[in-house]
């Protein structure tokens, strides 16, 4: 897979405050590239460089191989944090004026508006102007207005903020299909559910550096902590069987296992919850087989750590 994106050792200071620390990252072609930090770290310069509203003091921008160049506008498609839309124009008027900012013609523009808007259940607000419209439409409109003209790179700033669950979930499905159909998609977000649910590829800055990126699948490997979740079940109907059957799993347990009584959650009247941290010279059958001796195994999963939890680990590391 070749790069679409790739931003190569870019610094920005604004005055005494430095907003971009040498920072690298690599967008592949047909992906969706999470940018993730707290506020302040940088995600918003970045994108504005990328964006060409403003430049970069050292380092280069490459689309698609080649340095960014104004002539790349076209191929880019920008919804941000903060919408721009003209608020007494007319929705439609207005989403045919922008596409053809970006090259389509009228009659270009008129068709895929059409088919945007009866996709999204929008036909009704054609003629009506954006200050009628909830903060909820506006944003629907405007994610209209950035992917009319099918650009290589989409850059969605918090492309969720103000939807409702069902909107939300509607826009991150059309998210995936645009995926699907070959755009390269990089988007900041808040939401680590939709980093879990959506992303290819991460990148976590913070204090103006980049302190970890790559694969998403690799990041979440290098996180884990050979934790396992078991649900055991004991032939005992009792509480005081289960009671019985933690005693005993934890006074056989070997000590180099980290294992203790807060790890035991009762589930139902013979179903018992354990979490287990083993080392990682023991293989997870091990586990298995020591306590398919104690009772019957009815769940046993690995604990993979969130997003969530490798953001906040993180972060305070650094």
């Amino acid at each position: 897979m070749t790069d679409l994106l790739v931003a190569d050792h870019i610094h920005k200071k604004y005055g005494n405050y430095t907003a971009l620390n040498d920072l690298s990252i690599t967008v592949p072609k047909g992906s969706i590239f999470g940018l993730l930090g707290p506020n302040g770290a940088g995600k918003t310069t970045l994108i504005r460089i990328i964006n060409q509203i403003t430049m970069p003091d050292t380092g280069t921008v490459f689309l698609d191989g080649e340095p960014l160049d104004q002539k790349h506008i076209i191929n880019i498609g920008y919804m941000p944090e903060e919408r721009g839309l003209y608020k007494s124009m007319k929705v439609g008027e207005q989403v045919i004026y922008l596409a053809r900012l970006k090259g389509l013609t009228k009659a270009e523009a008129k068709e895929r508006s059409t088919y945007w808007f009866e996709r999204l259940g929008m036909m009704s607000w054609w003629n009506k102007k954006i200050q009628e419209l909830s903060k909820g439409q506006a944003q629907k409109v405007q994610f209209i207005v950035t992917v009319l003209h099918r650009p290589k790179l989409l850059i969605f700033d918090e492309p969720f903020s103000g939807f409702d669950p069902i909107n939300a979930s509607l826009i991150k499905d059309e998210i995936l299909k645009l995926r699907e159909e070959g755009a390269t998609i990089l988007f900041s977000t808040h939401r680590m559910e939709s980093v879990e649910q959506m992303c290819d590829h991460i990148a976590l800055m913070h204090k103006s550096n980049k302190i970890l990126d790559g694969r998403l699948v690799d990041i979440k490997r290098a996180y884990r902590t050979n934790t396992f979740e078991i649900g055991l079940e004991t032939a005992n109907d009792s509480l005081s069987g289960l009671q019985l059957l933690q005693t005993e799993v934890l006074n056989s347990i070997p000590s180099n296992w980290e294992m203790h009584e807060a790890h035991f959650k009762t589930i139902n009247e013979n179903d018992l919850k354990i979490q287990v941290k083993i080392p990682e010279d023991l293989k997870p059958n091990e586990l298995l087989n020591f306590l398919a001796a104690k009772g019957t195994i009815n769940h046993f999963v690995e604990v993979v750590p969130t997003v969530n939890d490798i953001f906040i680990q993180t972060i305070n590391a650094n």
